[in-house]
């Protein structure tokens, strides 16, 4: 008797750019065709600016069967963009530009189960309209700033003022109030495109079926709650909200691991395997952040004095944007003997490794080795951070990155703050040299240690089989099928 193939079911997701919002598409992707048995249709915004880490991921040799990248009409960004622009008013332009194509490609698709789209992918609801297709947002992001999101057009309409002038914190409904001086970037001049961008984008969220969030219960338990409960988010009214979390890039199963590796790598994870356990803190600023020539110089002297163990990823300081390698990730080559202070290599060789660009940071940080993390607190890298156990030193640059530190800080407590004197710009060194002392060894950074292994572990039963993230998206896969 012959078999019949059943055709699997088959969702496209719609990522946006820069390796913060990729990764975790990706990883839901491969969740759903590992786990579920879906057939996957990542969609992937192509333009003419490289970004090297972009393409190793995507074209690495271990995604499954049933995850096909498809890319989407390549778009000439040096058109259509300024290299003035803020990071969201270009990423928006690229996107509006690139979705045009994105109604054909859809229909090639034999009419997927239904769309899943990054926050700012937001055009894409107008095109599945049209075609009938389901669409759920994905905010590759914490719950607190979906809530936050949820509430800025409510809180644009009744604001007439600057938001950064506001007397008091913003009292988001249900969650953590939010200080003015942790406003995200684009929203810190409401005179500008990015602000307009952002209102857009929000705006839009209530015309999603759903919303996937890159959290889990056991993190975020409160502004879950706020969105699922609160009286503000019914009457919107608000999708339904799937945390999913955490979705982050996850280390190579052991025979291909070598496969992918560069001899940068190696030389970070070698110069690791010789250090005693939880001595070194990664510093990294995740795939896009720069730091200026004077930040830069100061956090190489506070290492210095703080004479602990560390492994800096470097690169070329900019002291007009912070945000400088964002489209271009990975793809920077620097000699940090040009940049950092004379002799700071020479009189570190014993202490320290500094590698240039980049660094496999998920095997860092999961290395016995590794027992702090400098970071940016990017939403992937917070996440990461986290997952592997590691407490933090935040140091947030741009975006939504504030609001993740204060949280780490406040809220989670597995994160610590550096101090900025007042009337400096800069961090001194005298201050990072307390913050790396007091999380490589003192009592605060092992308390901060002991709860980021907590949650590590309340992570991992998230995402197991019947744990609250796997039955979350579990839930909605039944509703497609």
């Amino acid at each position: 008797m012959a078999v019949i193939e059943t055709k699997k079911p088959n969702v496209a997701i719609l990522p946006g750019l820069g390796m913060g919002h990729i990764t975790p598409c990706l990883e839901l992707a491969k969740s759903l065709v590992t786990n579920h048995d879906f057939q996957v249709s990542f969609l992937v915004i192509k333009t003419n600016e490289p970004s090297a880490a972009q393409d190793q991921l995507l074209g690495s040799p271990t995604l499954p069967d049933n995850l096909n990248i498809i890319e989407l009409p390549s778009v000439d960004v040096f058109a259509i963009t300024t290299n003035d622009m803020p990071i969201l008013t270009r990423i928006s332009t690229i996107l509006e530009e690139s979705l045009r194509s994105l109604e054909s490609v859809l229909v090639g698709l034999d009419n997927p189960k239904a769309l899943v789209i990054d926050l700012f992918c937001s055009k894409a609801f107008e095109v599945c309209e049209q075609l009938a297709i389901p669409v759920y947002s994905f905010v590759s992001l914490s719950v607190s700033f979906l809530a936050f999101s949820l509430y800025f057009p409510t809180l644009d309409n009744e604001v007439e003022g600057e938001l950064v002038d506001l007397p008091r914190p913003v009292q988001v409904p249900g969650c953590s109030p939010v200080r003015t001086e942790d406003l995200i970037e684009p929203i810190r001049n409401r005179k500008i495109d990015e602000y307009k961008w952002f209102l857009i984008h929000t705006s839009r969220l209530p015309r999603a079926v759903g919303m996937f969030v890159n959290s889990w219960e056991g993190l975020e338990p409160v502004s879950i709650q706020a969105i699922r409960e609160h009286s503000f988010y019914k009457d919107i009214p608000a999708p339904s909200v799937h945390p999913v979390g955490p979705l982050i890039k996850q280390p190579l199963i052991k025979e291909k691991e070598s496969e992918s590796l560069t001899m940068s790598d190696l030389k970070c994870l070698t110069w690791l395997d010789k250090q005693p356990a939880d001595s070194v803190l990664f510093v990294a600023f995740g795939s896009g952040g720069s730091l200026t020539a004077e930040q830069l110089t100061e956090l190489a002297w506070g290492l210095e004095l703080s004479q602990q163990r560390f492994l800096l990823v470097a690169r070329l300081p900019n002291d007009s944007n912070v945000s400088s390698m964002y489209f271009k990730a990975g793809s920077d080559v620097n000699d940090p003997k040009t940049y950092l202070p004379p002799s700071f290599l020479e009189r570190t060789q014993e202490l320290g490794l500094v590698v240039p660009s980049w660094a496999p940071q998920v095997m860092v940080l999961r290395h016995p080795s590794t027992g702090g993390f400098l970071s940016h607190c990017g939403w992937n890298s917070t996440l990461e951070s986290v997952f592997h156990g590691q407490p933090m030193i935040a140091w947030p640059l741009f975006a939504e990155q504030r609001m993740n530190a204060a949280m780490m800080e406040e809220v989670v407590g597995v994160a610590v703050k550096p101090v900025v004197e007042l009337g400096k710009r800069v961090v001194g060194r005298e201050e990072i040299e307390r913050v790396v002392r007091l999380v490589m060894e003192g009592e605060q950074g092992r308390a901060m240690r002991c709860k980021a292994k907590e949650l590590r572990e309340s992570a991992i039963k998230a995402l197991d089989c019947g744990g609250s993230s796997y039955e979350s998206l579990a839930r909605v896969v039944r509703e497609w099928i």
